[in-house]
């Protein structure tokens, strides 16, 4: 589970609204004064995220707006000090998922719109009325000493860290709808804070959300709105690196709260999405955004629930998967473990005999329907690859899966 949640979602138009309304630094700091969450209950958040079948939670301790979800003693524009509702809601959340047993992210922002000494500007937070002048490297400490208050402080084993908004400070030339021709070439000195946060949680896995190859210091690659290497989004490297990856994507059109944002996935949709990601060999983060209340919409909570059901039935074949010996196809994906390869057909309408291409090497010893045991013909076409033949009566509307027990 992805979660945005701020003092933006107060004015209901996403956490990008300091930079999309021009607001200036004394518009926008009027807004935690508004930010009273007393509907917050991180035992249902987690319990959610449970029920969907989530492993772990990724939640943003400062977004680029640079307000600060917990108790921080580098600044006080943070939660505990700047708001009526005055408590440290990323500690209620640690305790929580220690509780019930999630693991735990911060989702921690490189840039910083408010911040007077993150100069140059970059591309994005530059009508917010701050002096034109600035200290990069002193910003970069005031960052490490709140990532070292989190790393180091009283939120117990974290997971790991996410990394956003390298890409601010980076000249870049992606068609993105926030980078400018014109941007700055800085050293954000990454190997400092990923030193900072190894030192600290050893055993906790750092990401990037930079849309480059990895650098580093880095444990895990993850591609926004994307699955591996496709770059739909216009934004993402088509270079897959070895580490383990990660696919994030939000339920409707935002990340954080939007009353105006009704263009939520069905179902299905993000069902597939999972299955797809998973058969691109990487974990899917699905983002909620809550409410300034502190709660998470029923349109998000019914789908999430309803992906629970799915996964409570099928999730032998995503969970502790890989990616499958079969690359991805229009029609489906494949999954393995050990052995075992799940054959995910997610069109329904696709032909009755499914050919799965690179699989010339396999020796299947059993193939049976996932759901029904039925046994499921195999052959091999012209080429030596394998091919499944499924009738279409013997079809799942949301995804017929097909186990092959592989002999060698």
């Amino acid at each position: 589970m992805f979660i945005h949640w701020g003092v933006y979602s107060v004015l209901g138009k996403g956490e990008w609204v300091m930079h999309n309304d021009e607001m200036t630094l004394e518009e926008y700091e009027k807004i935690p004064s508004q930010f009273n969450p007393t509907e917050y209950d991180p035992v249902s958040w987690v319990r959610l995220a449970k029920e969907a079948g989530m492993r772990y939670i990724t939640i943003t301790s400062k977004h680029h707006d640079g307000f600060a979800m917990w108790d921080s003693d580098v600044s006080d524009y943070n939660i505990a000090q700047a708001t009526p509702y005055g408590q440290d809601v990323l500690r209620m959340l640690a305790e929580e998922c220690k509780r019930q047993g999630l693991e735990l992210f911060f989702y921690h922002s490189h840039l910083d719109w408010r911040h007077p000494n993150y100069f140059p500007r970059g591309q994005t937070g530059q009508h917010s009325g701050r002096p034109e002048s600035g200290d990069f490297d002193a910003y970069l400490d005031f960052m490490n000493a709140q990532v070292e208050e989190l790393a180091g402080g009283d939120y117990g084993d974290l997971a790991g860290f996410w990394f956003d908004g390298w890409w601010d400070q980076q000249i870049r030339d992606l068609g993105s709808p926030y980078a400018p021709a014109k941007a700055t070439q800085i050293d954000w000195n990454l190997g400092e804070t990923y030193d900072l946060i190894h030192e600290l949680q050893p055993h906790a896995l750092i990401g990037n959300n930079h849309h480059v190859s990895p650098f580093p210091g880095e444990d895990l690659q993850m591609f926004e709105r994307d699955l591996p290497g496709e770059n739909s989004a216009g934004f993402n490297t088509t270079t897959i690196s070895d580490l383990p990856l990660e696919t994030a994507d939000t339920i409707n059109q935002n990340w954080g709260y939007h009353e105006g944002d009704q263009d939520f996935k069905s179902p299905k949709e993000l069902i597939h999405y999972l299955v797809r990601a998973a058969g691109n060999d990487a974990n899917l983060l699905l983002n909620v955004g809550p409410t300034p209340q502190g709660t998470i919409q029923p349109q998000f909570r019914d789908r999430l629930r309803q992906m629970g059901e799915w996964t409570s039935q099928f999730g032998e074949t995503v969970y502790g998967t890989r990616g499958g010996p079969m690359p991805p196809q229009r029609w489906g994906v494949t999954t393995q473990k050990g052995w075992t390869v799940y054959v995910h057909l997610l069109d329904p309408d696709a032909p009755e005999t499914l050919v799965l291409p690179r699989t010339d090497n396999l020796v299947v010893e059993a193939a049976h329907h996932f759901e029904s045991g039925a046994s499921v013909d195999v052959g091999r076409d012209g080429q030596g690859a394998l091919e499944v033949r499924l009738p279409k009566s013997a079809r799942n509307s949301t995804d017929t899966i097909v186990v092959l027990e592989l002999d060698g």
